[in-house]
Order: structure tokens, then sequence, then C-alpha cells
């Protein structure tokens, strides 16, 4: 499955862009003036999104690639 694909299924899923989750990680304090708040591990923010979003380890990385930068 393609990079695209996972986020094409994740706005399917949940309705929500990365954009959007980018916005919902920042309410939550995982991110802050556009970066991963430092020290933060990946493990916080996919827990967060498997459990909030019932996004599996796949579709979660997905997201957490985003926040890192990755657009494709």
């Amino acid at each position: 499955m393609s990079f695209q694909a996972y986020i094409d299924n994740i706005k399917a899923k949940t309705g929500k862009s990365p954009d959007d989750f980018k916005t919902l990680a920042e309410q939550k304090g995982f991110i802050q003036n556009g970066k991963l708040v430092i020290g933060l591990k990946a493990g916080q923010v996919l827990d967060w999104l498997k459990k909030d979003f019932e996004l599996g380890h796949g579709h979660a990385m997905a997201i957490y690639a985003t926040f890192k930068g990755k657009t494709e």
C-alpha cells in the first residue's frame, strides 16, 4: 500500500486530513511551533491515534510520518 493510499484510507475512515490531525496533535501538546515536541516518544502519538481514532499501527504511523514532514 502506498503512503497516499494510507492517507486516503484514514480520511475515508475518520473524515480527517493530515492537517486536521496536526491541529489535534497541537491541541494535545504533541506539536509546538509546527514540530514534534522534543523528547516525545512515537509510541505516545501512536497510542493516541489508535485509541481515539481506532487507527491500526500502519495508519497511525502514516499520520506520525506526516508530523515528521513526510508528504509522499
